[in-house]
Order: structure tokens, then sequence, then C-alpha cells
């Protein structure tokens, strides 16, 4: 049987638990937005609803980071503020916006998830399934974002790749430190 690399593994769970908690800061930003600012109840409640999801894949690599003893990576400070900062600018540009900031991150995640389900190996079956459900929750959440009104005209399309472009960013360092 061929096992993963044991630092393939740590550089995994470190980056899907920055990740998940980033999204958890975006959720929190929007939501923040919500609460004091714009006024949606429909769309609160959906970004609820995802945020959910985001804890839970969030509290299973913070296990996972413990159990294997796995330092997280020392970016967590600022990923929480740019994700409550990138949550709240989004959904204070309007509702496109902050669909498409969700569109946009689950689409990178999606690959990035992929990407890893196609490393891991028979020895790491059960993070392997994890991160299986986990992808198909997130692509869940990018399909509600283009039902919610999620687009990539215009402007938008700008926005698109500097959301992708960030998260790319923030993988690949938190991946390493």
């Amino acid at each position: 049987m061929k096992k993963t690399n044991k630092k393939k593994i740590e550089e995994f769970i470190r980056v899907d638990h920055a990740g998940e908690r980033g999204a958890i800061k975006i959720y929190e930003g929007q939501l923040l937005a919500l609460n004091t600012i714009i006024k949606n109840d429909n769309l609160k409640k959906k970004i609820e609803e995802m945020k959910i999801h985001e804890k839970e894949h969030c509290d299973y690599f913070e296990e996972q980071i413990k159990k294997r003893n796995i330092k997280p990576t020392k970016f967590l400070p600022l990923w929480d503020l740019l994700g409550v900062t990138l949550g709240f600018g989004s959904t204070i540009l309007g509702k496109k916006a902050a669909m498409l900031c969700t569109a946009s991150v689950e689409e990178v995640i999606d690959e990035h998830y992929a990407n890893q389900i196609r490393c891991l190996e028979s020895d790491e079956k059960k993070l392997r399934d994890k991160i299986i459900k986990f992808r198909e929750d997130e692509l869940h959440h990018r399909d509600i974002a283009y039902e919610e009104g999620a687009s990539k005209n215009g402007v938008y399309s700008i926005f698109d790749k500097i959301i992708k472009t960030g998260s790319k960013i923030a993988i690949n360092i938190s991946e390493k430190v």
C-alpha cells in the first residue's frame, strides 16, 4: 500500500484549516454588513446556513491539527482580518458582489480540494472522505451564490479575478508557513 507523504498531509490540513476559518470570517464580515448597514433577511439566512457548514469543516481540521500535532499557518490573524474585510466590503457593494465573493472563493476551493483528493492515498481514507464531503458542500455554496445573483459580467469579472488571485496566494502561503 502506497502511503501519502507526511509533509504533504501536514500542508493539506494546515491550508484547509486556514481556508475553512477564512470562509467563516468572510461570512462573519458579510453578516456584520447585513446586521448593520444592509438589510436583506433572505440573504442573511442563506449566509448563516453556509457559515454552519464552514464551521463544521473548520472544526474537523482544527481537530486534525491538534491530533496530528500540526502547526497552523502563522498567517491566521491576517487571514481573519482580510476575510472579515472581504466579506463586509463585498456585501456593502451589493448582493451581486457578496454572492460573487462566495462563488469565486468556492470555485478556487473546488479545484484545490479536487487536487488534494487525487493526491491522497488509501492510508488517508478518512481524511479523503471528509474532503470529498466538504468539497460537495462548497460546490453547493457556489450554486447558491449563482442562484442568488452572482455574476461575472462587466466589472464583476475584475472582482472575480481579484478574489481568485487572493485566494490562491493565501493557499500557497498557508501550505508552507
